[in-house]
């Protein structure tokens, strides 16, 4: 195996550096385009979700790309989400994602969120009146239909703490494979980190960067004094210390760019090497969750009152 992977419990293999095609407002030819130059740059992992409504782009850049003979189907992994209006179905709605993009499988296939709606849910923000029960048995149960079918090679969640990890795991035939999670060198997520260690469980992490560029976002990562000092030891950037901090620390990063000079920058991450002064360092930083989910919190409807009921007081 590749110094520029980790295996999951399943034997397979996932690449540590991923493209996200999640974006505001899609540029259907932009986006086609910039999938392929990834492909040229050596990107092998892609993520994208119903929600992201990039499916349909992403599966038609990639299915070009292998008819043209740049890339063959099994170099790389693919993955896509189950919403939450859609808990009802899981094996429907992965079909309808492998419709969409034109495959036979995706390499993993997650859980969203640990939430449910009514499958006529506001998309993509619920109103009070959308929310039902989560029932993550049943869920669950599906999730591993999906891959007993061979729509998926792996399953995994998403947004999941310890302590639904846990509970997961408590009833689960099929552990999850992955959990994609917020994390980042100023959201360490050491507690989460471990248990999902002990119980071989991949981290994936979104927001690697802190998600600069978006309006929820935050530029407090690039720009933290320790990041940029480690960055100029090396002659590197800040982005691609946070990066390389990240794939040091055992987790596949989801990088979100469709810039070429921004692509290239993220995929040289995987070219540096972080000391143990500079990842002790790292540990000082002061700590901050940006993706808070307050939009899945009510006091009627939901399952969680508070963000700290959300998160179980990991947050």
């Amino acid at each position: 195996m590749k110094s520029n992977q980790a295996r999951l419990n399943t034997g397979s293999v996932v690449p540590l550096l991923g493209l996200g095609t999640f974006s505001i407002s899609y540029d259907f030819h932009q986006t086609n385009l910039a999938i392929k130059m990834a492909l040229k740059m050596g990107y092998r992992h892609f993520d994208t979700a119903k929600i992201y409504g990039s499916e349909s782009i992403l599966g038609q850049a990639l299915m070009e790309a292998i008819n043209d003979g740049m890339v063959n189907r099994d170099e790389l992994f693919v993955t896509s989400k189950l919403w939450s209006s859609d808990h009802h179905d899981p094996v429907a709605a992965l079909q309808q994602s492998l419709r969409k993009m034109g495959m036979e499988y995706l390499d993993l296939y997650m859980v969203h969120w640990p939430v449910r709606f009514k499958s006529c849910a506001e998309y993509p923000v619920p109103n009070e009146e959308d929310f039902e029960e989560l029932d993550m048995k049943s869920t669950w149960v599906n999730m591993e239909k999906c891959l007993e079918l061979g729509l998926c090679k792996a399953i995994g969640v998403s947004n999941f703490s310890t302590k639904k990890l846990q509970n997961l795991l408590d009833f689960a035939s099929i552990p999850p494979s992955v959990n994609q999670i917020e994390m980042h060198p100023m959201w360490k997520q050491n507690k989460l980190r471990k248990f999902c260690m002990e119980h071989n469980i991949h981290i994936s992490a979104y927001m690697p960067l802190g998600g600069p560029g978006n309006i929820w976002g935050s530029t407090s990562v690039i720009q933290d004094p320790i990041i940029q000092s480690i960055a100029q030891k090396y002659q590197v950037t800040s982005a691609q210390v946070a990066l390389r901090w990240g794939m040091q620390k055992g987790a596949s990063v989801i990088v979100k760019s469709f810039n070429e000079n921004r692509m290239k920058e993220n995929f040289g991450a995987l070219e540096i090497k972080l000391d143990d002064h500079d990842m002790i360092n790292i540990e000082k930083m002061v700590e901050r969750k940006i993706m808070r989910g307050d939009h899945l919190v009510n006091k009627t409807t939901s399952p969680y009152k508070t963000v700290e009921d959300l998160w179980d007081n990991e947050i």
